[in-house]
């Protein structure tokens, strides 16, 4: 919402300085984002032209002695055609930056002629579109003054941050009469229009919407005859420009200066071109209208339209129509001010794409009570500057504002923001800002203004005493303390979020924040897609289902990358996914894709990194290594963890893997991903992932009390141990780890895999699985019968287990 000081203060007393009304709005909740002070403005000044001779070496220049009131005249070579003696305009001298033609001057020779600035014209200036000439001032125009000063240009622009929520604000009268309330000025009563009235309304409007009467609350329209149409007055003009919006004609800018100056969005129709009555009604399937941005709009039953015997002339609240939009030639005209339904207007407008600054408001809630006001101002200015003779105005369907009605107990401002605020004080605050206090005692009954359709409740009221009171006098106090110093905050998934982020972030991957809707094929594809999930309004079409999997999103990323140069990516996001609408159906898991060559190599002897290097593709042991350390980052006992083949359908089916705590608890899956899967995604290269469901891992067991120091290290030294087993290649290396692991946990410190060899020696259907034991002594170095017990024993437990026999 933009305004200049000088539209603030017609309607506001005051002789606050830019800086104290700015800092005042930013303290009652209209936050100031940006002031203009039109400092682009002032180094241009009035100057006189005291001679204009022909260029010598050009016929369409002038060279120009120009007096600005400081010293000698300087010279100019100029090409306007109205370059005279005696011209009064505006002048820059060189270093000014002239914004029309983005240039900073300098002192130059033109065609052999030295020029030190240039006479400006309104196009240069960013006045108007203007370039047909310099600038042509009265000859009693003070020469040497700032030009920004005399035409009106130094009125400093304020934009604040308006929330939803205060429709009252949408106008600068709005703004006027909160920082009234607020103490600084005295708000500026607007004058009640007085112009004489002829005659009868003509055209008649039905409202016809099958008993949705809620969808035009009220329609009120009024007929002037007699009319000139033609360019609005310069000081409309300027304050339009100055908030962003190009003047068209009288009666165009008339209805755009009361949209901002009092919040009152209003139509003027050419009546001329409107054939027969009026009527507010549905518009019919697939029934189109031109609008006055020169775009067909193909409208359904949800849009409510103003239409005539011609057909749809407006869209309700919106955009009128471009057959009856008034132009050069309008003699009479129908003003229009009507109150929509907000959800409707915002419903209808975003189905269509149009932003105005009507649907701005209407969206929002206009003050009811101002619908016929505002005709009677808006017809005054048109009177004013176009002349004519107004008639009487038409009002249908308005049956009056019944104000809300809140029961406000005032110790309810020191409950919820901890202010001592008097109760004479609040009821002044309240009534200044124009509600109606009756009653008396700890309790009051307070009416809310028509202008205030966002306050519904006592608690909006302690808000409007709040900030008009000041929330910097709340004083800042320190939590409440829970009692102890280790109380815990944190819940264990809140806590195993943050361990699952960390450790991957420790392995090499960036964290992504991924969308939480894909296309309805991609959720298919990841066992998604269920009717439950497809949202009612999606923001785009290939956002249109809540996401069964993190991995649609983290292989579209990863792409994203390799498309822009960054093949080798490894991301992950740890977030939520739905497998039904239902609470308990959300998710919380640890998604991370890697692609390319981006594997982080690990270490001691494992099998799969004898042939690794810096340029070996991502696989299913890369996955599988991220998937494992969220669970061991997150506390589970990795001893019960299970690895089993096989995965979803998006995973290859032989390069993947289930992981499980026990025989039933799925903690996730991992590998590399189907080529269909990948094709669907419109997805290559070499890529690897994994889902961990951090929801699914059981809750931590109470720990006994420790009665042995924190860190308790074996001061033997520990061995390591080779195996070999001959296996049925469907025997899994997780099956020989478990087993090997199981001969003896005291003394077995870890089994890690670090071979595996296939081959016609072996036998058909055989393969060959080496691990390396890691056997640590705890309180005795071991002798040789030890261990030959132990290595028997790990033996037996393997053969017994897998059914293999220990390699030769």
């Amino acid at each position: 919402m933009k305004f200049t000081l000088s539209w603030l203060k017609d309607h506001l007393e005051t002789d606050a300085s830019l800086e104290d009304i700015c800092a005042k709005l930013t303290a009652i909740g209209l936050e100031v984002e940006d002031v203009d002070d039109k400092a682009a403005f002032k180094p241009f000044v009035i100057a006189k032209v005291v001679s204009a001779e022909q260029h010598p070496n050009a016929d369409k220049l002038r060279v120009l002695m120009v007096d600005t009131g400081k010293g000698d005249p300087i010279q100019v070579v100029c090409g306007a055609p109205n370059a005279r003696t005696g011209l009064v305009g505006a002048f820059a001298a060189p270093g000014t930056y002239v914004p029309g033609i983005d240039v900073t001057l300098a002192v130059g020779t033109i065609r052999g002629v030295e020029s030190r600035g240039m006479m400006c014209s309104e196009k240069e200036l960013e006045i108007s579109d203007n370039h047909d000439g310099i600038i042509d001032l009265p000859a009693d125009a003070p020469v040497g003054q700032s030009y920004a000063a005399y035409a009106g240009l130094d009125d400093p622009v304020i934009e604040i941050n308006l929330t939803p929520n205060r429709p009252d604000c949408t106008s600068i009268f709005g703004i006027a009469r909160d920082l009234a309330a607020a103490g600084l000025g005295t708000l500026k009563p607007p004058k009640a229009p007085s112009f004489a009235v002829e005659g009868e309304t003509p055209v008649k409007v039905t409202l016809d919407l099958g008993g949705d009467d809620h969808l035009c609350p009220g329609f009120a329209l009024r007929l002037v005859r007699g009319v000139k149409n033609g360019p609005s007055p310069r000081w409309m003009q300027q304050r339009l420009i100055a908030i962003g919006l190009r003047p068209i004609n009288a009666l165009v800018d008339i209805t755009n200066y009361m949209t901002f100056d009092q919040g009152r969005p209003l139509h003027v129709f050419d009546a001329a071109k409107v054939k027969g009555n009026l009527v507010v009604r549905r518009a019919a399937e697939g029934e189109t209208v031109l609008a006055l941005d020169t775009r067909e709009y193909t409208l359904n039953p949800s849009n409510v339209v103003i239409a005539d015997d011609n057909g749809v002339e407006s869209i309700g609240g919106i955009m009128g129509g471009e057959h009856s939009g008034c132009d050069a030639d309008t003699t009479d005209v129908l003003i229009e001010s009507a109150l929509w339904d907000p959800m409707n207007i915002a419903k209808s407008g975003r189905s269509h794409g149009i932003i105005t600054d009507a649907r701005y408001r209407f969206e929002r809630g206009v003050d009811p009570e101002y619908m016929v006001p505002g005709l009677e101002r808006a017809t005054e200015l048109v009177l004013e500057l176009c002349g004519g003779t107004a008639a009487k105005t038409d009002v249908v369907g308005y049956k009056g504002y019944d104000a809300k009605v809140v029961d406000f107990p005032f110790t309810d401002v020191k409950r919820l923001t901890g202010l001592d605020v008097s109760s004479d004080e609040s009821v002044d605050i309240l009534t200044r800002l124009g509600f109606k206090v009756s009653g008396s005692g700890e309790r009051v009954s307070v009416a809310v203004p028509s202008w205030r359709p966002d306050v519904d409740g006592k608690a909006d009221l302690v808000e409007e005493v709040m900030r008009i009171h000041g929330v910097d006098n709340i004083k800042p106090a320190p939590l409440e303390s829970h009692g102890a110093v280790n109380g815990r905050i944190l819940t264990t998934l809140q806590i195993r979020s943050r361990l699952a982020k960390r450790a991957l972030a420790s392995r090499g991957m960036m964290e992504a924040v991924t969308w939480s809707f894909i296309p309805k094929a991609h959720a298919e594809l990841f066992g998604g897609g269920a009717a439950s999930l497809a949202l009612s309004n999606p923001i785009a079409a290939d956002m249109s289902d809540m996401r069964p999997s993190l991995l649609p999103g983290l292989l579209a990323a990863a792409q994203r990358n390799a498309d822009k140069g960054y093949g080798d990516v490894a991301l992950f996001e740890v977030s939520g996914t739905y497998e039904n609408d239902r609470p308990e159906g959300q998710r919380r898991v640890a998604g991370g894709v890697r692609r390319g060559t981006a594997s982080l190599a690990g270490a001691g002897r494992l099998w799969s990194n004898a042939a690794k290097g810096g340029g070996k593709p991502v696989d299913v042991y890369d996955a599988k290594a991220d998937a494992l350390a969220v669970i061991e980052a997150c506390g589970l006992p990795m001893g019960n963890v299970q690895i089993e083949a096989g995965a979803p359908a998006w995973y290859h089916p032989g390069r993947s893997g289930t992981i499980k705590m026990g025989p039933k608890v799925v903690l996730g899956y991992f590998g590399e991903f189907h080529p269909k899967a990948l094709g669907a995604l419109d997805v290559s290269g070499a890529l690897a992932g994994f889902e961990i469901y951090v929801d699914a891992m059981p809750d931590p067991k109470k720990k006994a009390t420790r009665t042995k120091p924190a860190l308790d290290l074996s001061p033997f030294q520990a061995v390591k141990r080779d195996f070999a087993f001959v296996v049925d290649k469907t025997v899994d290396a997780g099956a020989i780890v478990r087993a090997a692991t199981g001969a003896d946990r005291k003394l077995i410190a870890g089994v890690t895999v670090f071979d595996v060899f296939e081959g016609a020696s072996l036998g058909e259907g055989k393969k060959s699985i080496a691990i390396e034991v890691v056997i640590q002594p705890t309180d005795k170095t071991l002798t040789d019968e030890d261990f030959e017990a132990l290595t028997a024993k790990i033996v037996g437990n393997v053969v017994k287990t897998t059914g293999g026999t220990l390699r030769a």
